[in-house]
């Protein structure tokens, strides 16, 4: 039988770091980042921070290796009045590119789908958004809706603009390009993300990393030992 191929993507190492120490003490370490336990191999990217570096890193990965499974596990923000906590692991099922476009004379922004450089339909869009059509075999997490940013908003006035035009639960800064990288490539994928914020005026004294980043892991580590039971 041959080996079940697990790619789990971070943009930083410290957010799945309890995971890689988990594997290195239970799983055959073949190297720093891939790991393995009777017929399941787990590899590990750090693609690195945002779109650009995300879409490039996975890009290259998937011209020379085929995965089963990509899994994107990182931390997120959350638009408030979405009844999700600080903590709590979600299964984005659904992103969208929530700033590439133009910023027209009275301060609305237009995407390329609404200027019509990009067709909304065209593949691998549906009405302008980019869906996981794996999302519902994960129904374990509480499913939501993922808006890619360049830069995470903390401007009250810049947060309401962005909730008026897109319907998105959680913000981040890789979740599209990831998402469009395993389309196009046709691997299978999981974004999970933990709410480490909400999207309000910023204040970072009120975020909880290490509460996001242990629910996270523990996710992440259930997941997979299930997969090598």
């Amino acid at each position: 039988m041959s080996a079940l191929k697990i790619l789990v993507v971070s943009a930083t190492p410290f957010e799945i770091e309890p995971f890689r120490q988990h594997l290195q003490a239970n799983f055959w370490p073949h190297s720093h980042s891939h790991f393995q336990k009777e017929n399941l191999e787990v590899y590990l990217l750090v693609a690195g921070v945002g779109m650009t570096l995300t879409a490039f890193n996975l890009g290259s990965l998937f011209a020379k290796q085929r995965f089963d499974l990509s899994i994107n596990a990182g931390i997120a923000g959350a638009f408030k009045g979405r009844s999700l906590e600080i903590g709590e692991v979600v299964n984005v099922t659904s992103e969208r590119f929530a700033d590439l476009g133009v910023e027209e004379a009275d301060g609305r922004f237009t995407d390329l789908h609404e200027l019509g450089l990009v067709d909304s339909n065209a593949a691998p869009f549906t009405e302008g958004e980019l869906l996981n059509p794996s999302a519902g075999s994960f129904d374990f997490l509480k499913k939501c809706k993922g808006l890619t940013v360049n830069k995470v908003h903390g401007f009250q006035p810049s947060i309401e603009a962005l909730q008026r035009k897109y319907d998105a639960d959680v913000e981040s800064m890789e979740g599209a390009a990831f998402f469009m990288a395993c389309l196009l490539s046709g691997v299978p994928f999981l974004q999970i993300r933990s709410i480490s914020n909400f999207v309000e005026t910023r204040n970072r004294e009120a975020w909880d990393l290490p509460k996001a980043i242990v629910n996270l892991n523990g996710v992440l580590i259930e997941m997979v030992g299930s997969m090598s039971q």
